[in-house]
Formats: C-alpha cells, sequence, structure tokens
C-alpha cells in the first residue's frame, strides 16, 4: 500500500541556498526509483525559509530498509543539522480516499 510523508524543514537563512541544493539533488534522484510515486515540495507563503515535503512512495518497508539508504541520499542527511533551525517534523499518512476532477465534454 502507497505511503505518503510530509515533511516539515524551517530552514536557517544562511543555509537556504545550500538546502535547496542538497535537496534538489535528492529529489531529483528519486524520480528514478521503481517504488517513486510523487514528491511536491511546499513554501510557507509567510516565511520563505519554511518549507513542507510531500511525499509518497509504494511501500513503507521499502523507504526505511531501502530508500533511507541509498548514497544520493548521504550528503544530505549528514548536512541536515547545519541546515534546520529546529529538527524536522515527519508524519506517516496512508491513503483513505482518492477524489480526482472529472473533466466533461
Amino acid at each position: 500500500m502507497a505511503i505518503t510523508y510530509t515533511i516539515i524543514f524551517d530552514v536557517l537563512p544562511a543555509a537556504h541556498d545550500r538546502f535547496l541544493a542538497l535537496l534538489t539533488d535528492v529529489l531529483d534522484a528519486m524520480r528514478a526509483e521503481p517504488m517513486f510515486h510523487q514528491a511536491i515540495l511546499h513554501r510557507d507563503p509567510s516565511s520563505p525559509y519554511r518549507y513542507m515535503l510531500y511525499e509518497t512512495w509504494e511501500n513503507h518497508q521499502d523507504v526505511l530498509e531501502v530508500q533511507l539508504q541509498r548514497p544520493y541520499r548521504a550528503a544530505w542527511h549528514d548536512a541536515l543539522p547545519d541546515l534546520l533551525a529546529c529538527d524536522r517534523d515527519i508524519s506517516i499518512w496512508e491513503p483513505f480516499r482518492q477524489d480526482r476532477q472529472v473533466h466533461v465534454r
């Protein structure tokens, strides 16, 4: 079953460019993963240094045992303590209902 993570980042202003560069590298690499569904990076309109990452994968165990161990994530994970003003807020969500817009012709 697919699983979605929401991750809130409060980025240190001085580390903002490095945060975005490292995260861009990770997001670009994730696209090639077969268990990956989607990721959407949001920015808080009231704070240019607060972000929410919405990330969906096929399987939670795969994320824990495989994806988090990928070499392309090492620089990102190692840098996080220097990039963030506080710990990340990570939430895990399972699908309950999905609706899509219906286009009528």
